[in-house]
C-alpha cells in the first residue's frame, strides 16, 4: 500500500483546447469528469452527427495530433453562457458558442491561426452525455474513463532523456504522486482511493504524436512515443480509470493504492 496525493486536477471543455485547472471533482460511478470533453470542433467530413453521435478517431476533430499550433492558444470555456475566450499574443477573442455566428466566428479564428487546409470550416460540436475522448471509440465505458498520471513516470522518463518532460504533454485529468515510476502501468485492476472515491485502473494510456508537442513552446520537439519504445519496449505513459465508488476529490488529498489481490477484489 502507498500512499498518494492530488498534485493537479483538470477537465478540457473542449477537445483539443486549453486545460480548466480543478480545485475539486465530483464524480460518480461509471461517468467521467464532469465537464470534460463534452465538445468539439469535427474536421470537415468527419462524419459526426449531433444527433446520433458515434466515436470517431481523435484525427477526425482538431486536435494537437495534428495542430501543434493549438499548444500556442489559451482558451477558457465558460459552460454557463457557452462563452469561448481565447487569448493569444494579439489579445483576448471571444465566441458565443451557443449562437450560429459565435461558432463560424470561432471555427475560422481557428482555421486562420492554424492554417488549416480543410476545404471547409471545423463545426463545434456537442451531444452530451456523449465524450470526445479518445479511447470513445473502444468502448461506453472507456469514453468515460478518467486519465491518471503518475508524475514518478514522468520525471523518470525525462531522467532517461536528460530533459524536462513537461506533465502537460500528456493531458491527464488527475496527476498523482507517491507510486514508484511505471509502477501504474503494471496494475490493471487495482484502485486509486482517495477518501470515499474509488478509482479502478482500467488501462494502460498508449502514447501518440500530440505528445511530442511541448506545451509551452507549441512546436514538436520530443518523440514521445519513439522514446518511450526506444527506452521502456512500449508507448505508454499514464492510464485509464473508471470510477467504482463516487464521492468528492480534492486537490492536495492524500490516498492510497490498492492492488488487486484477486477477482474477488473488495473493490469490484
Amino acid at each position: 500500500m502507498s500512499e498518494l496525493r492530488i498534485v493537479r486536477m483538470s477537465r478540457y471543455p473542449i477537445k483539443g483546447l486549453s486545460a480548466e485547472p480543478m480545485d475539486s471533482m465530483k464524480l460518480s460511478v461509471g461517468e467521467g469528469v464532469p465537464g470534460d470533453r463534452l465538445n468539439g470542433f469535427a474536421r470537415y467530413n468527419s462524419g459526426f452527427d449531433p444527433q446520433n453521435p458515434e466515436p470517431l478517431p481523435k484525427d477526425r476533430f482538431v486536435v494537437l495530433l495534428n495542430e501543434a499550433g493549438l499548444a500556442g492558444l489559451r482558451t477558457r470555456f465558460h459552460p454557463a453562457s457557452q462563452e469561448l475566450e481565447v487569448t493569444t499574443d494579439e489579445g483576448i477573442h471571444r465566441f458565443l458558442m451557443n449562437t450560429p455566428q459565435g461558432q463560424m466566428d470561432a471555427a475560422q479564428f481557428l482555421s486562420d491561426t492554424l492554417s488549416l487546409r480543410d476545404p471547409a470550416l471545423p463545426q463545434f460540436v456537442s451531444s452530451a452525455p456523449h465524450r470526445f475522448t479518445d479511447v470513445s471509440v473502444v468502448s461506453p465505458k472507456m469514453m468515460n474513463a478518467i486519465s491518471v498520471l503518475n508524475l514518478a513516470s514522468v520525471e523518470a522518463l525525462g531522467g532517461m532523456l536528460n530533459t524536462e518532460v513537461h506533465p502537460a504533454r500528456f493531458r491527464a485529468n488527475i496527476e498523482i504522486e507517491g507510486l514508484p515510476a511505471f509502477s501504474e502501468l503494471d496494475a490493471v485492476g487495482s484502485s486509486l482511493v482517495f477518501g470515499d472515491v474509488h478509482l479502478r485502473i482500467l488501462s494502460r494510456t498508449k502514447r501518440c504524436a500530440a505528445t511530442e508537442v511541448n506545451p509551452e513552446t507549441a512546436e514538436r520537439d520530443l518523440k514521445i512515443p519513439y522514446l518511450l519504445r526506444k527506452h521502456l519496449g512500449h508507448m505508454d505513459m499514464g492510464i485509464y480509470a473508471e470510477v467504482s465508488v463516487g464521492g468528492t476529490l480534492e486537490l492536495g488529498q492524500s490516498g492510497r493504492f490498492n492492488r488487486k489481490m484477486s477477482d474477488a477484489d473488495g473493490d469490484e
